[in-house]
């Protein structure tokens, strides 16, 4: 799991370039304004993330043997902090799922240091709920 996605390394490097937190904040800010958009339907008590301060929903396909998940929060910068994950997670397979290291993750992105211990469990609840989904699709195709 060396290789990051083309999407990420981009995400990456563009976090790389910020010069200090506040342009690393308004970078967030505008990944947050880029997730892909959750119809009212979709955003249920089902959806929900539990463990985050703010509401975030979450949803999660499964497409052949990738994982494409699509969230929002009412939070603008738990919808940043959730879209750069996602750029990261999305077209991996529930080993790598399991195995990716959310903490490692944002330290590269130069956001550990400002994610307060409520925004880190969220993100930690997200990628749980995540790992939960595609281990429960894994059981459902062999039962």
């Amino acid at each position: 799991m060396t290789e990051l996605p083309e999407a990420a390394e981009a995400t990456l490097q563009s976090f790389q370039l910020a010069a200090g937190w506040e342009q690393r904040a308004r970078l967030l800010m505008q990944w947050g304004d880029r997730l892909e958009p959750l119809s009212d339907a979709e955003r249920n008590e089902l959806n929900l993330v539990a463990g985050c301060d703010s509401k975030l929903w979450l949803v999660g396909e499964q497409l052949g043997d990738s994982w494409h998940f699509r969230g929002t929060s009412e939070a603008r910068l738990l919808r940043g902090l959730l879209a750069v994950l996602l750029v990261r997670v999305n077209g991996l397979d529930a080993d790598e799922l399991q195995r990716l290291d959310v903490a490692d993750w944002f330290g590269q992105l130069g956001l550990s240091r400002q994610l307060s211990p409520s925004r880190a469990n969220g993100m930690n609840a997200v990628i749980g709920r995540m790992r939960e989904l595609a281990a429960a699709a894994g059981r459902a195709s062999k039962g």
